[in-house]
Protein backbone atom coordinates (compact mmCIF):
# COMPACT_ATOMS: atom_id res chain seq x y z
CA UNK A 1 0.00 0.00 0.00
CA UNK A 2 2.85 2.43 0.98
CA UNK A 3 3.76 2.02 -2.54
CA UNK A 4 0.79 3.20 -4.04
CA UNK A 5 0.86 6.06 -6.24
CA UNK A 6 -1.95 7.85 -4.74
CA UNK A 7 -0.55 7.76 -1.33
CA UNK A 8 2.98 8.91 -2.74
CA UNK A 9 1.60 12.05 -4.80
CA UNK A 10 -0.17 13.00 -2.06
CA UNK A 11 3.25 12.56 0.31
CA UNK A 12 5.13 14.65 -2.65
CA UNK A 13 7.10 11.65 -3.74
CA UNK A 14 8.62 10.10 -6.98
CA UNK A 15 5.83 8.34 -9.09
CA UNK A 16 5.70 6.34 -11.61
CA UNK A 17 2.62 7.91 -13.05
CA UNK A 18 -0.01 10.79 -11.89
CA UNK A 19 -2.76 8.74 -10.13
CA UNK A 20 -6.15 9.52 -10.97
CA UNK A 21 -9.45 9.32 -8.82
CA UNK A 22 -12.93 11.09 -9.59
CA UNK A 23 -14.97 13.05 -7.36
CA UNK A 24 -18.41 11.44 -7.54
CA UNK A 25 -17.18 8.33 -9.62
CA UNK A 26 -19.26 6.12 -7.38
CA UNK A 27 -22.93 7.76 -7.91
CA UNK A 28 -25.53 8.60 -10.47
CA UNK A 29 -23.06 8.39 -14.19
CA UNK A 30 -23.32 5.14 -13.36
CA UNK A 31 -26.08 2.20 -14.78
CA UNK A 32 -25.25 -0.11 -11.87
CA UNK A 33 -24.97 2.24 -9.21
CA UNK A 34 -28.91 3.23 -10.55
CA UNK A 35 -30.04 -0.36 -10.56
CA UNK A 36 -28.45 -0.43 -7.07
CA UNK A 37 -30.18 2.99 -5.13
CA UNK A 38 -33.69 2.25 -7.40
CA UNK A 39 -36.20 2.86 -4.39
CA UNK A 40 -33.31 3.42 -1.84
CA UNK A 41 -33.78 6.73 -0.20
CA UNK A 42 -30.10 8.33 -0.50
CA UNK A 43 -29.60 8.22 3.18
CA UNK A 44 -30.90 4.64 3.57
CA UNK A 45 -27.91 3.66 1.26
CA UNK A 46 -25.59 5.30 3.17
CA UNK A 47 -26.37 3.24 6.63
CA UNK A 48 -26.53 -0.36 4.58
CA UNK A 49 -22.96 -1.78 4.95
CA UNK A 50 -23.51 -4.05 1.70
CA UNK A 51 -24.95 -1.55 -0.05
CA UNK A 52 -21.91 0.77 0.61
CA UNK A 53 -19.47 -1.36 -0.61
CA UNK A 54 -20.80 -2.23 -3.69
CA UNK A 55 -21.41 1.25 -4.57
CA UNK A 56 -17.73 2.36 -3.57
CA UNK A 57 -16.21 -0.37 -5.45
CA UNK A 58 -18.44 -0.02 -8.93
CA UNK A 59 -16.41 2.78 -10.27
CA UNK A 60 -13.03 1.00 -9.08
CA UNK A 61 -14.31 -2.03 -11.48
CA UNK A 62 -14.90 0.38 -14.29
CA UNK A 63 -11.77 2.33 -14.38
CA UNK A 64 -8.16 2.52 -13.63
CA UNK A 65 -8.27 4.41 -10.91
CA UNK A 66 -5.14 4.96 -8.04
CA UNK A 67 -8.10 5.10 -5.30
CA UNK A 68 -11.33 4.35 -4.06
CA UNK A 69 -13.91 6.99 -2.28
CA UNK A 70 -16.13 5.87 0.34
CA UNK A 71 -19.78 6.44 -0.47
CA UNK A 72 -21.70 8.64 1.84
CA UNK A 73 -22.29 11.99 2.34
CA UNK A 74 -21.18 14.51 4.32
CA UNK A 75 -24.18 15.25 6.44
CA UNK A 76 -24.36 11.07 7.77
CA UNK A 77 -22.56 12.08 10.83
CA UNK A 78 -25.19 14.97 11.38
CA UNK A 79 -28.22 12.57 10.87
CA UNK A 80 -25.75 9.63 12.83
CA UNK A 81 -26.30 12.60 15.96
CA UNK A 82 -30.03 12.89 15.76
CA UNK A 83 -30.62 16.00 13.65
CA UNK A 84 -33.44 15.47 11.63
CA UNK A 85 -32.58 16.00 8.49
CA UNK A 86 -33.55 14.34 4.82
CA UNK A 87 -31.70 13.91 1.21
CA UNK A 88 -34.42 15.50 -1.01
CA UNK A 89 -33.94 14.78 -4.59
CA UNK A 90 -32.97 17.44 -6.97
CA UNK A 91 -32.54 19.49 -3.82
CA UNK A 92 -30.23 18.20 -1.58
CA UNK A 93 -30.00 18.08 2.53
CA UNK A 94 -32.82 19.60 4.36
CA UNK A 95 -33.13 20.52 7.87
CA UNK A 96 -36.52 20.05 9.50
CA UNK A 97 -35.69 22.88 12.14
CA UNK A 98 -33.00 24.95 11.19
CA UNK A 99 -30.69 26.42 14.03
CA UNK A 100 -30.74 29.83 14.71
CA UNK A 101 -30.29 30.38 18.61
CA UNK A 102 -28.11 29.05 21.66
CA UNK A 103 -30.87 26.73 22.56
CA UNK A 104 -30.79 24.64 19.33
CA UNK A 105 -27.29 24.49 19.47
CA UNK A 106 -27.27 21.66 22.05
CA UNK A 107 -28.73 19.36 18.97
CA UNK A 108 -24.72 19.43 17.65
CA UNK A 109 -23.22 16.92 19.99
CA UNK A 110 -20.19 15.04 20.14
CA UNK A 111 -20.38 11.41 17.83
CA UNK A 112 -19.12 8.10 18.79
CA UNK A 113 -18.30 4.75 17.00
CA UNK A 114 -21.62 3.38 18.10
CA UNK A 115 -23.23 6.35 16.37
CA UNK A 116 -21.81 5.18 12.84
CA UNK A 117 -21.73 1.18 12.73
CA UNK A 118 -22.15 0.98 9.51
CA UNK A 119 -19.24 3.22 8.82
CA UNK A 120 -17.04 0.98 10.48
CA UNK A 121 -18.68 -2.29 9.00
CA UNK A 122 -18.19 -1.12 5.71
CA UNK A 123 -14.54 0.07 5.75
CA UNK A 124 -13.42 -3.04 6.95
CA UNK A 125 -15.09 -5.08 4.21
CA UNK A 126 -13.73 -2.68 1.59
CA UNK A 127 -10.51 -2.89 2.68
CA UNK A 128 -10.55 -6.41 2.38
CA UNK A 129 -12.05 -6.19 -1.37
CA UNK A 130 -9.62 -3.10 -2.55
CA UNK A 131 -6.10 -5.10 -1.42
CA UNK A 132 -3.51 -2.96 -2.75
CA UNK A 133 -5.58 0.15 -3.86
CA UNK A 134 -6.49 3.24 -1.02
CA UNK A 135 -9.66 3.95 0.26
CA UNK A 136 -10.22 7.47 0.76
CA UNK A 137 -12.48 8.37 3.71
CA UNK A 138 -14.28 12.01 4.12
CA UNK A 139 -16.32 14.33 6.19
CA UNK A 140 -17.51 18.15 5.39
CA UNK A 141 -16.35 20.94 6.68
CA UNK A 142 -17.78 23.09 9.83
CA UNK A 143 -18.52 26.07 7.35
CA UNK A 144 -20.56 23.53 4.78
CA UNK A 145 -22.34 21.79 7.17
CA UNK A 146 -23.52 24.72 9.18
CA UNK A 147 -24.67 26.56 6.30
CA UNK A 148 -27.17 23.80 5.74
CA UNK A 149 -27.84 23.75 9.16
CA UNK A 150 -28.23 27.23 9.19
CA UNK A 151 -30.20 27.89 5.87
CA UNK A 152 -32.33 24.83 6.36
CA UNK A 153 -31.11 23.80 3.31
CA UNK A 154 -28.77 24.27 0.26
CA UNK A 155 -28.43 27.97 -0.36
CA UNK A 156 -27.79 30.44 -3.09
CA UNK A 157 -26.18 33.52 -0.77
CA UNK A 158 -26.39 31.91 2.51
CA UNK A 159 -27.67 34.88 4.18
CA UNK A 160 -29.00 33.81 7.56
CA UNK A 161 -25.38 31.88 7.74
CA UNK A 162 -23.46 35.24 7.31
CA UNK A 163 -25.70 37.23 9.32
CA UNK A 164 -24.92 34.37 12.31
CA UNK A 165 -21.19 34.75 11.38
CA UNK A 166 -21.12 38.54 11.02
CA UNK A 167 -24.03 39.55 13.83
CA UNK A 168 -23.13 37.09 16.06
CA UNK A 169 -19.79 36.04 16.41
CA UNK A 170 -20.12 33.61 19.52
CA UNK A 171 -22.88 31.70 18.92
CA UNK A 172 -21.32 31.01 15.29
CA UNK A 173 -17.95 29.85 17.26
CA UNK A 174 -19.96 27.53 19.38
CA UNK A 175 -21.46 26.18 16.68
CA UNK A 176 -18.12 25.76 14.40
CA UNK A 177 -16.07 24.51 17.01
CA UNK A 178 -19.21 21.60 17.93
CA UNK A 179 -19.22 20.82 14.34
CA UNK A 180 -15.15 20.59 14.27
CA UNK A 181 -15.48 18.15 17.14
CA UNK A 182 -18.24 15.76 15.21
CA UNK A 183 -16.10 15.63 12.39
CA UNK A 184 -12.58 14.85 14.43
CA UNK A 185 -15.15 12.30 15.74
CA UNK A 186 -15.82 10.56 12.23
CA UNK A 187 -12.88 10.83 10.78
CA UNK A 188 -11.02 9.39 13.55
CA UNK A 189 -13.75 6.25 12.65
CA UNK A 190 -13.00 6.20 9.38
CA UNK A 191 -9.26 6.27 9.86
CA UNK A 192 -9.34 3.85 12.61
CA UNK A 193 -11.79 1.41 10.71
CA UNK A 194 -8.64 1.38 7.79
CA UNK A 195 -9.32 4.04 5.52
CA UNK A 196 -5.57 5.05 3.84
CA UNK A 197 -6.63 9.14 3.40
CA UNK A 198 -9.16 11.44 4.38
CA UNK A 199 -10.94 14.33 2.24
CA UNK A 200 -12.54 17.49 4.34
CA UNK A 201 -15.10 19.07 2.04
CA UNK A 202 -16.14 22.78 2.52
CA UNK A 203 -18.49 22.78 -1.09
CA UNK A 204 -19.68 26.46 0.10
CA UNK A 205 -17.08 27.95 1.38
CA UNK A 206 -15.94 30.20 -1.53
CA UNK A 207 -18.71 32.32 -0.54
CA UNK A 208 -16.53 33.89 1.92
CA UNK A 209 -13.48 36.56 1.47
CA UNK A 210 -10.15 35.92 2.52
CA UNK A 211 -10.25 38.02 6.34
CA UNK A 212 -13.72 36.05 6.76
CA UNK A 213 -11.98 32.70 6.09
CA UNK A 214 -9.01 33.93 8.32
CA UNK A 215 -11.27 34.93 10.95
CA UNK A 216 -14.34 32.52 11.18
CA UNK A 217 -13.78 29.69 9.24
CA UNK A 218 -9.98 28.74 9.58
CA UNK A 219 -9.46 28.17 13.04
CA UNK A 220 -11.99 25.00 12.79
CA UNK A 221 -10.50 23.17 9.92
CA UNK A 222 -7.08 23.76 11.41
CA UNK A 223 -8.32 22.19 14.50
CA UNK A 224 -9.56 19.25 12.42
CA UNK A 225 -6.34 18.51 10.11
CA UNK A 226 -4.46 19.32 13.40
CA UNK A 227 -6.12 16.25 15.69
CA UNK A 228 -6.03 13.71 13.19
CA UNK A 229 -2.27 14.44 12.26
CA UNK A 230 -1.02 12.14 14.46
CA UNK A 231 -2.43 9.12 12.30
CA UNK A 232 -0.32 9.95 9.41
CA UNK A 233 -2.95 9.67 6.65
CA UNK A 234 -2.58 11.58 3.58
CA UNK A 235 -5.10 14.82 4.61
CA UNK A 236 -6.65 16.32 1.54
CA UNK A 237 -8.93 19.59 1.60
CA UNK A 238 -11.30 20.65 -1.06
CA UNK A 239 -13.45 23.28 -1.21
CA UNK A 240 -15.49 24.79 -5.11
CA UNK A 241 -15.08 28.75 -5.93
CA UNK A 242 -11.61 28.99 -3.49
CA UNK A 243 -9.55 30.60 -5.89
CA UNK A 244 -8.73 33.37 -3.64
CA UNK A 245 -8.67 31.04 -0.56
CA UNK A 246 -6.27 28.54 -1.85
CA UNK A 247 -3.37 29.56 0.01
CA UNK A 248 -5.41 29.97 3.14
CA UNK A 249 -6.81 26.32 2.90
CA UNK A 250 -3.51 25.55 2.48
CA UNK A 251 -2.23 26.98 5.76
CA UNK A 252 -5.34 24.59 7.80
CA UNK A 253 -3.12 21.99 7.73
CA UNK A 254 -3.54 19.48 4.63
CA UNK A 255 -1.31 18.04 3.11
CA UNK A 256 -3.15 18.29 -0.53
CA UNK A 257 -4.95 21.29 -1.45
CA UNK A 258 -7.77 20.62 -4.04
CA UNK A 259 -8.51 22.88 -6.52
CA UNK A 260 -11.28 23.59 -8.54
CA UNK A 261 -11.41 23.90 -12.74
CA UNK A 262 -11.17 28.03 -12.39
CA UNK A 263 -7.71 27.99 -11.51
CA UNK A 264 -5.03 26.39 -13.38
CA UNK A 265 -2.83 24.17 -11.43
CA UNK A 266 0.66 26.33 -11.98
CA UNK A 267 -0.85 29.48 -10.90
CA UNK A 268 -2.40 27.10 -7.45
CA UNK A 269 0.98 26.32 -7.00
CA UNK A 270 1.95 30.49 -6.76
CA UNK A 271 -1.26 30.81 -4.62
CA UNK A 272 -0.41 27.55 -1.65
CA UNK A 273 2.51 27.12 0.44
CA UNK A 274 5.24 25.28 -0.27
CA UNK A 275 5.54 21.38 1.02
CA UNK A 276 1.78 20.60 -0.36
CA UNK A 277 0.63 18.44 -3.15
CA UNK A 278 -2.42 19.76 -5.38
CA UNK A 279 -5.42 17.77 -6.77
CA UNK A 280 -7.21 18.26 -9.60
CA UNK A 281 -8.46 19.78 -11.85
CA UNK A 282 -10.81 18.96 -15.14
CA UNK A 283 -13.49 20.94 -15.58
CA UNK A 284 -16.29 18.27 -15.47
CA UNK A 285 -17.94 19.85 -18.59
CA UNK A 286 -15.06 18.96 -20.63
CA UNK A 287 -15.96 15.26 -20.43
CA UNK A 288 -19.28 16.48 -22.49
CA UNK A 289 -16.81 17.59 -25.54
CA UNK A 290 -15.20 15.77 -28.01
CA UNK A 291 -11.95 13.37 -27.29
CA UNK A 292 -10.03 15.46 -29.24
CA UNK A 293 -10.87 18.25 -26.77
CA UNK A 294 -10.70 16.28 -23.26
CA UNK A 295 -7.72 15.03 -23.73
CA UNK A 296 -5.83 17.87 -25.21
CA UNK A 297 -7.57 19.31 -21.72
CA UNK A 298 -6.34 16.19 -19.67
CA UNK A 299 -2.57 16.91 -20.99
CA UNK A 300 -2.90 20.34 -20.13
CA UNK A 301 -3.59 19.36 -16.17
CA UNK A 302 -0.98 16.84 -16.45
CA UNK A 303 1.56 19.67 -18.08
CA UNK A 304 0.70 22.22 -15.60
CA UNK A 305 0.29 19.81 -12.57
CA UNK A 306 3.95 19.05 -12.96
CA UNK A 307 4.99 22.28 -11.67
CA UNK A 308 3.47 21.11 -8.28
CA UNK A 309 5.50 19.34 -5.70
CA UNK A 310 2.84 16.77 -6.10
CA UNK A 311 -0.21 16.31 -7.87
CA UNK A 312 -3.46 13.64 -8.07
CA UNK A 313 -5.19 14.15 -11.50
CA UNK A 314 -8.65 14.82 -10.41
CA UNK A 315 -11.83 16.75 -11.93
CA UNK A 316 -12.28 20.30 -10.41
CA UNK A 317 -16.11 19.13 -9.05
CA UNK A 318 -17.79 15.81 -8.71
CA UNK A 319 -18.60 13.72 -12.01
CA UNK A 320 -21.84 15.14 -13.44
CA UNK A 321 -24.94 13.06 -13.84
CA UNK A 322 -25.09 12.76 -17.48
CA UNK A 323 -20.69 11.56 -17.60
CA UNK A 324 -20.59 9.08 -20.03
CA UNK A 325 -18.37 6.22 -17.63
CA UNK A 326 -16.55 5.11 -20.73
CA UNK A 327 -15.13 8.77 -21.50
CA UNK A 328 -14.04 8.32 -17.23
CA UNK A 329 -12.73 5.06 -17.97
CA UNK A 330 -10.35 6.53 -21.59
CA UNK A 331 -9.12 9.54 -19.18
CA UNK A 332 -8.61 7.20 -16.56
CA UNK A 333 -6.29 5.34 -19.20
CA UNK A 334 -4.67 8.57 -20.76
CA UNK A 335 -3.41 9.86 -17.51
CA UNK A 336 -1.24 7.03 -16.70
CA UNK A 337 -0.26 6.58 -19.91
CA UNK A 338 0.71 10.10 -20.72
CA UNK A 339 2.13 10.70 -17.30
CA UNK A 340 4.26 7.49 -17.73
CA UNK A 341 5.56 8.47 -20.75
CA UNK A 342 6.32 12.38 -19.42
CA UNK A 343 8.18 10.21 -16.31
CA UNK A 344 10.39 7.72 -18.46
Amino acid sequence: MEQSAFLRACRRQPVPHTPVWFMRMAGRSLPEYLRVREGVPMLEACARPDMIVEITMQPVRRYAVDAAIFFSDIVVPLKAIGVDLDIKPGVGPVIADPIRDKASLERIRRLTPDDVPFTTEAIQGLVGELCDTPLIGFAGAPFTLGSYLIEGGPSKNHDHTKAMMYGEPELWAELMDRLADMTIDYLKVQIEAGVSAIQVFDSWVGTVGPQDYRESVLPYTRKIFDAVASYGVPRIHFGVGTGELLGLMGEAGADVVGVDWRVPLDEAVSRVEPGKALQGNLDPAVLFAPWEVVERRARDVLARGRTAEGHVFNLGHGVLPPTDPDVLARLADLVHEASAADNA
